[in-house]
């Protein structure tokens, strides 16, 4: 049967880089053995969860191209279906109501404590007569675990991994006000979503145990689990905001292009032999559990920047141009926008990210008169501007408007006049972009146009 998966965020914040691994891990883990994704919105805590923050992570799978199948699911929409379950578990004796007051639960802390131990609940009311039940104390209910023998988890990642049972207590599956506690909700909604295969972060890995045992009270078979490691920062240490655990969207901004995010979180923790530039038809092609490593991934920005870099170079200009073009205030003309496009061939071998795109041909957009930096102005001497009022009329009266004929003028130009090709290229430069830096000078004057160029020119050489 194919599988089918899930990814299951708490809309309590933004889709941050560690959950969109983990969508990534189940998207590619569907569409290679031909099964289905699916998206769970965990929105019991009502206190946190916004709706910024949904819109937030359905915007991020989007913009990472992690298409899910059919609708999303609301958790808190299935609050009555998880309770009911509760309920019937109660009525099996499966599961009980318990009576222990927060006075008892403290207590039970407060010993856990002094012996050194975890807190684990007695168990006072397992198979206690609820006619016995102190008046108002509102009960919880329980489930009743196994308390003899070992629960096993064949983990797909991390292997075959066992716990005694006598190291679990009753979990919790209602609360006192008759909500159901995020355990039950899991393993109910993964029961009725057929979930057949459980990729998530290893940090759940504890959290496995005791819901296996509670799909196995329900009477269900428990899904396949697979527990990847966490992402750490480059210094081994608990990946944090200054390592990069940022929201998806702040990668966007930063101007990471989605399908090198993409191929970039893929090979945190997976591998296939020496490959590192994996597109998408080949990830999906590839991907299987068993090319998952065991040992925490480390965030490396050096990294992601030569792949955005590559799959910069390997993108159209025209939809490089538009994502370049948002940008920019105010939005750039059809004109310039032809010359932006026109300008990227010389420009995306030189950027990592969109904003150094962006920064580079921002003076193919830019609104005449130029404004020029310090060194652009610097290299106006009067002199410069001498040179280029002669090279004006010869560039005018140019037959064929290319990056060849242009140089080729320039330099007839400089020698003519006993001057080195820099002394103008450099002063031709500053006036054409407005920057002592660009993309080769006789290339951008040839994308500016001769109107463009010769007004552009007009400009520097008009008297104050």
């Amino acid at each position: 049967m194919p599988p089918v998966t899930r990814f299951a965020p708490s809309p309590t914040g933004f889709l941050h880089i560690g959950g969109a691994r983990t969508a990534l891990f189940n998207w590619l883990y569907a569409r290679h053995h031909g099964g289905r994704f699916l998206l769970r919105i965990e929105d019991t805590d009502r206190a946190r969860s916004t709706e910024a923050a949904i819109a937030a992570i359905l915007d991020g799978l989007a913009w990472l191209g992690l298409e899910w199948d059919g609708e999303v699911v609301y958790q808190f929409a299935r609050a009555e279906r998880h309770a009911e379950v509760a309920r019937r578990l109660v009525a099996e004796g499966r599961a009980y109501y318990c009576y222990a007051t927060p006075a008892e639960l403290e207590e039970m802390r407060a010993t856990a404590r002094a012996e050194g131990r975890p807190l684990r609940y007695d168990g006072r009311w397992r198979d206690r007569d609820p006619a016995e039940a102190p008046e108002g104390v509102p009960p919880v209910v329980r489930m009743k675990a196994p308390q003899e023998g070992e629960t096993t988890i064949a983990d797909l990642v991390q292997g075959e991994v066992t716990v005694a049972n006598a190291q679990l207590d009753d979990m919790v599956l209602l609360r006192a006000d008759g909500t159901p506690t995020y355990m039950l909700s899991v393993v109910v909604d993964d029961h009725d979503m057929d979930i057949t295969t459980v990729i998530r972060g290893d940090d759940h890995l504890t959290n496995a145990f005791r819901q296996t045992q509670l799909y196995r009270l329900c009477g269900w078979e428990p899904p396949a689990f697979a527990h990847i490691p966490l992402i750490h920062g480059p210094d081994g240490a608990k990946l944090s905001k200054r390592h990069g655990a940022l929201g998806v969207e702040a990668y966007r901004e930063m101007g990471y292009l989605p399908e090198a995010l993409r191929n970039y979180l893929l090979r945190l923790g997976w591998a296939h032999g020496d490959d590192e530039i994996i597109p998408t038809d080949k990830a999906i092609e590839w991907f299987d559990l068993d090319g998952v490593g065991r040992s925490p991934a480390r965030f490396d920005f050096d990294k992601l920047n030569h792949l955005n870099g590559h799959y910069i170079r390997e993108a159209d200009d025209a939809r490089l141009a538009g994502l370049v073009a948002g940008s920019f205030e105010p939005a750039p003309s059809p004109a310039a926008l032809g010359r932006l496009t026109a300008g990227m061939a010389g420009m995306k071998a030189r950027a990592k990210t969109l904003k150094e795109l962006a920064e580079l041909g921002a003076f193919y957009v830019a609104e005449r008169p130029l404004v020029l930096n310090e060194k652009a102005e610097k290299l106006l001497t009067a002199e410069a501007l001498q040179a280029l009022a002669a090279l004006r009329p010869r560039l005018a009266s140019l037959a064929d408007w290319t990056a060849e004929a242009i140089e080729a003028e320039a330099r007839a130009f400089a020698e003519a006049a006993g001057l080195k090709l820099g002394a103008v290229a450099q002063p031709l430069r500053a006036a054409l972009t407005g920057s002592n830096v660009s993309p080769p000078i006789f290339e951008a004057a040839a994308i500016l146009g001769r109107d463009e160029t010769l007004a552009r020119l007009d400009d520097r050489l008009a008297p104050p």
